[in-house]
């Protein structure tokens, strides 16, 4: 049986509830939870504005990331899940500020009728594998 790590609430991050962030197997697999526009104080960033929520969902993703002993170069697979198919420019912009497009993981884009909350135009989600 695998032994985990989770982590609730890694620094920079406003705390979850009912879910952690960020659950670390041994073997150095790392789930991180769908991640949404809060900003660390649990405020949403950029209402209806897709761009500016974007960049907050992939800061919290580093930040997720990086409790965990990871960074972008690590992740393996994202999941995008977004209100309108007409916010992928933007996430994908943002997603070129933090890896390279010689290092582009695998991903899948759903769209889905809503979020938690109406304010929130998408969710991420990453799985990385850090080596050693």
């Amino acid at each position: 049986m695998s032994e985990l790590i989770r982590i609730p609430a890694p620094d920079g991050v406003a705390p979850a509830a009912q879910y952690s962030h960020v659950v670390q197997g041994t073997g150095r697999f790392v789930a991180v939870s769908g991640q949404i526009a809060l900003d660390e104080a649990g405020n949403v960033v950029g209402e209806g504005d897709p761009e500016a929520q974007a960049r907050q969902v992939f800061e919290n993703l580093r930040r997720c990331l990086a409790a965990a002993g990871a960074t972008f170069d690590d992740v393996i697979k994202l999941t995008y899940f977004v209100t309108d198919m007409a916010h992928m420019p933007a996430i994908r912009e943002a997603r070129a500020a933090c890896i390279p497009d010689d290092r582009l993981p695998a991903a899948s884009a759903v769209r889905v009728v809503s979020l938690v909350r109406p304010e929130f135009l998408m969710e991420i989600e990453a799985f990385a594998v850090v080596a050693g």
